[in-house]
């Protein structure tokens, strides 16, 4: 259990700070007339601020995932909870965060639009974590680590154990990005959250909802996290149609388990049928929506099937990503389409 002092690690003036009122966070309720947050009065109910809290949809996730609605907070995309760490507990010039590398490059941006060292710890060579390098990395100045599982783009789950070593021994804040945890099998580490008031675990609607054009992430964490990240955010954050297209969809939990269902199935397809394709020499095992895929020639890959209107991703140039691609699971005739393209490629 990681029990650590936010207000010390949380930035002076952060803490210091009076948070922007909007009118929503004056008056909540029904009236009969609204006329206090120079709306338009016509074009309703679009010309109305939405509420700057989601109170609603808080109520539905907390129910989905059985956590408290005072430990969510949502924001445009997984990205908005990652740049508001930063700018919360890093100081600009000083601060130093640590990731596991390769993973996913926003954490790097961020600490680059905020002017925070990024300190990279190479995964061993299987993409496994290693605990103590990640701590051997931290010192006084160190605030933030960022890991991410399953990863990206390795795919792969990290292992529970050395996640919670790191929470348990790190002085800072450890931030897990789980996007891809549903087509992982495992439940993920949202049970941890009450037992380590250090860990933020970030979800997304993005990937096995199938809502990426939404644009809405969630991040979990202690009660304390989570009012210093609403205090710093933009009045309204999450637009009105967001939250009521995601009210909506979230009803569909039947069918994400579906889709999740279909695409890990396709998946394993995809995954043995491309160890057939001459061109591949492997295949690393996968528990996300993808795959890492090393080839004999990447570059010459990716334009061949670019010039097909198929569109993977070139990872070569990523630590411990040497000829890889990465190749998402589509549907069947995608799949098809791109074993068809591959196959054609084998025999040039």
């Amino acid at each position: 259990m990681a029990n650590i002092n936010v207000n010390a690690i949380t930035r002076e003036n952060i803490r210091a700070m009076k948070a922007y009122s909007s009118a929503r966070d004056e008056f909540q309720g029904e009236a009969s007339c609204f006329m206090d947050a120079n709306e338009n009065p016509y074009n309703s109910p679009l010309n109305r601020y939405p509420d700057p809290h989601q109170r609603i949809l808080k109520k539905e996730i907390s129910r989905l995932y059985n956590i408290d609605d005072s430990g969510i907070f949502l924001g445009n995309g997984s990205d908005e909870a990652i740049d508001l760490l930063f700018r919360a507990f890093c100081i600009p010039g000083k601060s130093n965060v640590i990731s596991m590398d390769p993973s996913y490059g926003m954490y790097e941006v961020c600490a680059a639009i905020n002017d925070i060292e990024f300190r990279k710890v190479l995964l061993r060579n299987d993409f496994s974590l290693d605990a103590d390098a990640i701590l051997a990395a931290a010192d006084e100045n160190s605030r933030l680590v960022f890991l991410c599982s399953p990863n990206n783009p390795s795919s792969n789950l990290l292992d529970k154990n050395s996640i919670l070593k790191i929470v348990r021994n790190f002085k800072g804040i450890v931030v897990l990005d789980e996007a891809y945890i549903d087509f992982s099998g495992f439940e993920g580490m949202l049970p941890e959250v009450k037992n380590n008031n250090n860990l933020v675990v970030l979800r997304t609607f993005s990937k096995a909802w199938g809502m990426a054009g939404v644009r809405l992430g969630m991040a979990f964490a202690d009660k304390e996290i989570i009012e210093i990240l609403t205090r710093i955010k933009y009045p309204y954050n999450v637009n009105q149609l967001s939250q009521d297209i995601m009210l909506e969809h979230i009803k569909k939990n039947g069918l994400k388990n579906k889709w999740v269902e279909e695409i890990v199935k396709a998946r394993k397809f995809l995954e043995k049928e491309l160890l057939k394709i001459d061109a591949v020499l492997e295949v690393y095992p996968s528990d996300a929506n993808f795959l890492l895929v090393k080839t004999k020639d990447p570059k010459r890959i990716y334009n061949f099937l670019k010039d097909k209107g198929i569109i993977v991703r070139d990872r070569s140039a990523v630590s411990l990503s040497e000829g890889c691609l990465r190749i998402t699971v589509g549907t069947e005739s995608e799949n098809d389409t791109l074993l068809k393209a591959l196959i054609q490629y084998d025999n040039l």
